[in-house]
């Protein structure tokens, strides 16, 4: 990941050097190579609650159906928000599945030749790893001794079977008298989120639409996978979410203070009532007039809906 630091605001007046401008670009550049994904993105809207801009998704195996049914619920996923008319850009963030060389110890057969657990471990991290041994003193400074195989010896699979591990009577016993090797494919670091095997996903919305619409677009590709996966969100989309949820609750509460501020200033219950008959009225011509105008129910509708019902309450 690599961060590109743009010039000043005054310095870029042009419509092309804005940052929508200068991410198609790159886009267009990057989308040329065939060896990698490469996607550029702005930066999130509120800093250290995540780090690119759209929405912040977790892919969740809640089921417990393994790291292979995870990633073709992934997979599945991408493809289908990939044809999804709401959603651009959608990509996984980590890395992709790679060769893994695989371990089989046969600890029955390891526990009657003697062999304890932390000796097979101790001797694979010193052999291909290292180990710390002891000290030594030269020149009047302390240094510390590790150990480790030579290169030659510990660059391929098969290199396991020079290995001899000590047994609990002091022999020495071959490496490939209990233990055997295998290639797998898994993936190179294990994600969790909420204590579930997850996989993070970023993506945005395209021109014309909103992160909700991106959102729910999400939400209903999810519902189309199969049972066990689920997700979550994190980051700024989990605030959203979570402001979101919040707004009934805090429109009620705001008429319920109007309300009592009415009844105050005109000491009376009957009087607010009157007024905040209007309530609907506003409402509607607000959304209707948003709603002609193909303007997206962002923040600042939220806010101009809110000064419209003051409006509203308070008549002259």
């Amino acid at each position: 990941m690599a961060f590109v630091k743009l010039k000043d605001w005054e310095l870029r007046t042009r419509p092309d050097l804005k940052v929508g401008a200068v991410v198609g670009r790159a886009m267009q550049a990057f989308s040329q190579i065939r060896n990698a994904r490469v996607v550029a993105f702005p930066p999130p809207a509120v800093v250290e609650l995540g780090q690119a801009g759209g929405f912040d998704f977790q892919l969740q195996d809640r089921g417990g159906l393994g790291h292979e049914a995870l990633m073709a619920a992934r997979n599945q996923l991408l493809g289908m928000a990939a044809q999804d008319p709401r959603l651009t850009k959608v990509r996984p963030n980590g890395l992709e599945d790679v060769p893994q060389y695989r371990i089989d110890v046969d600890w029955e057969k390891a526990g009657a030749l003697g062999i304890p657990i932390n000796a097979i471990h101790n001797t694979i991290s010193a052999a291909f790893g290292s180990a710390y041994v002891n000290d030594f003193i030269q020149g009047g400074r302390v240094k510390r001794v590790y150990v480790q195989a030579d290169a030659p010896y510990r660059m391929l699979p098969s290199d396991l079977e020079r290995l001899y591990v000590r047994n609990q009577a002091g022999t020495m016993t071959p490496f490939e008298a209990f233990a055997s090797g295998r290639w797998s494919y898994g993936s190179p670091s294990l994600q969790r989120f909420n204590a579930f095997p997850s996989i993070n996903i970023w993506g945005e919305a395209p021109p014309g639409r909103s992160s909700g619409e991106a959102m729910q677009a999400m939400e209903e590709l999810v519902a189309k996978l199969p049972k066990g996966i689920g997700h979550d969100w994190t980051g700024v989309s989990y605030q959203e979410r979570m402001a979101t949820s919040q707004a009934p609750l805090l429109y009620a509460f705001s008429m319920i203070v109007i309300f009592l501020c009415l009844a105050a200033l005109y000491e009376s219950w009957t009087v607010p009532i009157s007024i905040m008959l209007a309530l609907p009225l506003g409402v509607i011509g607000g959304v209707l007039a948003t709603s002609q105008r193909g303007l997206p129910n962002d923040v600042y509708f939220q806010i101009g809906r809110a000064s419209c019902r003051e409006r509203v309450y308070h008549p002259v």
